[in-house]
């Protein structure tokens, strides 16, 4: 008898791990089958505002509020790319400006923020990261991500070819630190030199990269935050990032 029930727990210990082993496997596939097709352009000046002529190509994307005790204000993203880079637009509800931050490369994660990462080869644990916030600041780091002990790299040489071009636009108010708006726009450039040593960049005309879109917002003293591809409690979590496929 005693044989039996431990012949028993053993299969049901069996059954759970194959289960918890299924469902993170299908979470991942999940998050990988979250895709974002993303269209080529001849190079433009960003200006914080998305309006020129090339981001007509390109389709909106949603990001997804994490949570349901935040406000849900509406956020989206667009992107493209050209022969020497890639282009990202968001666009944010919001009510107001809860960013105190006046340098780049601060914790800018701790105010208003939109972020994006980019994981080229999956060969390898090293993505992107990049992050801007209302008043126009930003954090471009490389994060190698090894068991999920991460820190990250600033980039050396910042400038010239290797650095970004960066907008900001506020709506319905002005663009300083408190302000009463209604939202507020992010145009970035990045540059394929900055990605460097990431390997498959530049892409090319079918490469698939895998991404992931974020905000973070302050209002009302509290965080409340979206996602693109669903991720669980670090943005960090890369094996879960949708995938971007170049037209």
């Amino acid at each position: 008898m005693k044989v039996v029930i431990l012949l028993g727990l053993v299969l049901a210990v069996a059954a759970g791990c194959v289960s918890w082993a299924f469902a993170q496997q299908t979470s991942r596939e999940q998050a990988a089958s979250k895709t974002l097709q993303v269209q080529r352009t001849d190079d433009f000046i960003v200006n914080g505002k998305g309006d020129a002529t090339a981001w007509e190509k390109a389709a909106w994307a949603p990001l997804n509020l994490r949570s349901s005790n935040g406000p849900p204000y509406k956020t989206r993203i667009k992107m493209l790319y050209s022969q020497t880079g890639l282009y990202v637009l968001m666009e944010a509800e919001d009510r107001t400006i809860t960013a105190t931050m006046s340098e780049d490369f601060l914790d800018l994660w701790n105010e208003d923020v939109f972020e994006f990462f980019l994981w080229p080869d999956e060969r390898y644990p090293l993505y992107f990261e990049y992050e801007i916030s209302p008043l126009g600041f930003e954090l471009p780091i490389l994060i190698p991500n090894l068991d999920g002990q991460f820190l990250g790299w600033r980039p050396w040489h910042y400038e010239g070819a290797r650095k970004t071009q960066k907008a900001t636009t506020t709506v319905g108010g002005p663009k300083q630190s408190g302000a009463t708006i209604t939202g507020w726009k992010a145009e970035v450039f990045v540059p394929y030199d900055l990605l460097k040593p990431l390997h498959n960049v530049p892409p090319q005309p079918g490469t698939r990269w895998r991404a992931n879109f974020y905000r973070v917002d302050y209002d009302e003293g509290k965080s409340t935050s979206w996602d693109w591809a669903r991720v669980g409690s670090s943005f960090h979590e890369f094996k879960k990032f949708g995938t971007l496929i170049f037209e």
